[in-house]
C-alpha cells in the first residue's frame, strides 16, 4: 500500500434490512483509494450508495444497515478491527462528516457555538475559548453574517443556507485528515457557494486533507474533485480523472448522467403577463419579530400554467415569501389574493378548500415528514383530508402517485429513515400532488436530487402543469434550472425585489441590475477551471456586490 494513501477501502460490502426483514446488499464489493490532499467526487443517482460509502469511511453504518465485508484502512489501520470507543475517538477529529441536511442534524435546543465546538472540547483538541475563536474564523471564511455573534443564535434563527455553512465550520474546527462532504452546497445560493467551495479547497490544500465529495451537481464537483467515482445501485461503474469523466465518459450510465444536466425540459413559449393571475402578492411587508422587515413591499403575480422562478442569495427572503403565501407567516402590511379572492393572512383562518388550492414542497425533506409514519400514510393523509378517500380507493390513488414519481410499490411500507435524500424529496412531491392543487410552491424542490432523477421530476412537473394548467412558484438557487423551466424570473436581494421580467430578459446580458449580473456570473459551469476564473475576478464581484448594497 502506498504511504500517500490515507483511505483504502477494499471489497467493501454493506447490507440493509428490507421491509420483509431479509438483508439485501446496498454496497457491493466497492474498492476506493484516497490520497492525502486529494478530493474524490462520488456521483450517481439517489440510492446509489454514495452517502453510505462516505459514512463507512468512518466505520459507521446507519440504523438498519451493517458493514458485512471488506477492509476500511484509515491511515494504516483497519477501522473494522478497532473497538467502538477507539473508532468514536477518531470521528470528528481525524475524520469529519458534513451532512446533506443541516436542519435535521442540529439540536434545536442548543446554541450554534455549543454544537460547533463540541468535538474540539470533548476530544481535548482545544479549550472552549480557543474553539470559539476558531469557529468565528471559519464563520468569517464561510461568509456568514456577523461571524463574532452568529454562534450565539439557535438553529431556527438562521436560514437553511447559513445553517449548512455553520455545519461546514463544525466539521472543519478540529482540522481533520479526512472530510466527508455529503452535498455540502445543496442549500447554498450560487454566490455563497463560491466562497464555500474556495474555503473547502483551500483547507484541503493547506492542511493536506483528503476529502470525499458526495454530490449530484456535476458543475460543482468539477471545481473541487481531482477524480470522480460513478456509482449505480451500490456498484462501481466508472472512475477516472475529473476532466475525463466530464468530457469523455466511457460507461453508458455516466453518459446519461452528463447528458441529463443539459437536457431541455420546458418547451412552452411565454405569452406575456397574466391578465387574471391565480396568485397575486400585493405590497407585502413581513417580519418575524415585528422589528426587522424580512420582506419589503413585494409585488408578484403568477398566472395559470405559468412558472415564476424566485432567485437570490440565502437570506434574501425567498422562503419567507413562500411562508407568507401559505399563511405560515402573516404579513405586517399588504395581502395575498388567490383567484381574485383575498386570503386570510393566517393559516388557521383559511378554509380547507383554500388550503387545498395552494400546496408547498419544502426544501428539507428530513424535517418535513413524520419519521414514524410510513410512506403510504404520508402520501395518503392529504387524500383523506381533502377528498375523503379511504381503504382501497385511497391505496390505489396513493400507488398511482408513487408510480408518477418513479418509486416502486414496495416503498409504500417504508419509513423516511429507510429512504435516500432524493427518495424523501420525491415523497414530499407526491404529498403535494395528492391535494390536486392549482398552485404549487416548490422550495428548492430538486436540491436533494441527482441529475437524472431531478430531470425526471422536472419533466413530471412540466407535464402536470400542461395537463392541469398548474401555476408554479419555483424557489431555487439553481439558475440552470431557472433558464430551463421558468417563464418569468423574480430576483430578490435583502428582502427586496430588485428585478423581475421574462427569463430571457433576465438572463440576456447586459443585465439591468448589478446584483443580477453578479448572480448570473456566479453560476457554476461544468469545466474544471471555472472556479479559478471566478476567484481571479472576485474583486470585481465584490465591487458589484458593494454597489448593489449601496
Amino acid at each position: 500500500m502506498s504511504e500517500s494513501l490515507l483511505l483504502d477501502m477494499q471489497a467493501l460490502r454493506i447490507e440493509a434490512r428490507g421491509p420483509d426483514g431479509k438483508p439485501f446488499r446496498i454496497v457491493d464489493d466497492v474498492d476506493l483509494q484516497l490520497k492525502r490532499g486529494e478530493v474524490l467526487g462520488l456521483i450517481g443517482e439517489s440510492g446509489a450508495g454514495k452517502s453510505t460509502i462516505g459514512l463507512a469511511s468512518m466505520n459507521y453504518a446507519r440504523t438498519g444497515c451493517a458493514i458485512t465485508g471488506g477492509k476500511i484502512i484509515f491511515d494504516g489501520t483497519d477501522l473494522r478491527t478497532l473497538t467502538e470507543d477507539q473508532v468514536r475517538a477518531m470521528r470528528g477529529v481525524n475524520a469529519a462528516y458534513i451532512a446533506q441536511s443541516a436542519a435535521a442534524s442540529f439540536n434545536p435546543a442548543k446554541r450554534l457555538n455549543d454544537q460547533v465546538t463540541e468535538a474540539a472540547v470533548r476530544h481535548n483538541v482545544m479549550n472552549r475559548g480557543d474553539a470559539v475563536k476558531r469557529a468565528q474564523e471559519l464563520y468569517d471564511k464561510l461568509d456568514l453574517p456577523d461571524p463574532d455573534n452568529i454562534g450565539r443564535r439557535y438553529p431556527h434563527q438562521v436560514s437553511g443556507g447559513q445553517l449548512q455553512r455553520v455545519m461546514s465550520a463544525m466539521a472543519m474546527t478540529c482540522g481533520p485528515d479526512l472530510l466527508v462532504l455529503d452535498e455540502p452546497t445543496t442549500a447554498l445560493d450560487v454566490t455563497t457557494q463560491i466562497e464555500v467551495l474556495a474555503t473547502v479547497r483551500d483547507l484541503i490544500r493547506t492542511n493536506n486533507t483528503a476529502a470525499l465529495y458526495i454530490t449530484h451537481d456535476l458543475a460543482v464537483v468539477a471545481q473541487i474533485a481531482d477524480r470522480i467515482m460513478v456509482l449505480q445501485y451500490g456498484k462501481l461503474v466508472e472512475v477516472g480523472e475529473t476532466n475525463q469523466i466530464l468530457h469523455d465518459p466511457q460507461d453508458p450510465y455516466t453518459k446519461e448522467l452528463i447528458s441529463a444536466r443539459t437536457e431541455e425540459i420546458n418547451t412552452k413559449v411565454f405569452t406575456g403577463m397574466p391578465e387574471n393571475p391565480v396568485l397575486s402578492i400585493k405590497n407585502v411587508t413581513a417580519s418575524y419579530d415585528g422589528k426587522v422587515d424580512v420582506l419589503k413591499n413585494i409585488n408578484v403575480d403568477i398566472g395559470r400554467g405559468e412558472t415564476v422562478a424566485v432567485v437570490g442569495e440565502s437570506g434574501s427572503g425567498k422562503s419567507t415569501l413562500a411562508r407568507v403565501v401559505t399563511g405560515l407567516l402573516p404579513p405586517r402590511e399588504g395581502h395575498v389574493d388567490f383567484d381574485g379572492e383575498a386570503y386570510s393572512p393566517a393559516l388557521k383562518q383559511r378554509t380547507k378548500e383554500q388550503l387545498r388550492k395552494a400546496q408547498m414542497i419544502y426544501q428539507m425533506p428530513d424535517v418535513a415528514m413524520n419519521p414514524r409514519q410510513r410512506v403510504s400514510e404520508i402520501i395518503g393523509r392529504p387524500l383523506t383530508f381533502y377528498f375523503g378517500l379511504t381503504g382501497k380507493e385511497r391505496d390505489d390513488a396513493m400507488m398511482k402517485l408513487l408510480e408518477e414519481i418513479d418509486m416502486a410499490p414496495e416503498f409504500a411500507d417504508r419509513f423516511p429513515g429507510q429512504l435516500s435524500g432524493g427518495q424523501k424529496q420525491r415523497v414530499c412531491i407526491a404529498r403535494a400532488l395528492a391535494a390536486d392543487p392549482e398552485l404549487i410552491i416548490c422550495d428548492e424542490v430538486t436540491s436533494a436530487l441527482d441529475q437524472v432523477v431531478a430531470a425526471g421530476i422536472l419533466k413530471l412537473l412540466d407535464r402536470l402543469q400542461k395537463e392541469k394548467n398548474l401555476a408554479y412558484m419555483f424557489i431555487t438557487h439553481d439558475l440552470g434550472i431557472v433558464r430551463n423551466i421558468a417563464d418569468r424570473t423574480v430576483v430578490m436581494y435583502q428582502g427586496n425585489v430588485v428585478e423581475q421580467g421574462t427569463t430571457e430578459q433576465i438572463f440576456t446580458p447586459p443585465q439591468k441590475e448589478a446584483y443580477t449580473q453578479k448572480l448570473i456570473a456566479s453560476t457554476p459551469e461544468m469545466r474544471t477551471d471555472w472556479l479559478d476564473e471566478v476567484l481571479r475576478d472576485r474583486a470585481d464581484l465584490f465591487e458589484i456586490s458593494s454597489k448593489a448594497k449601496a
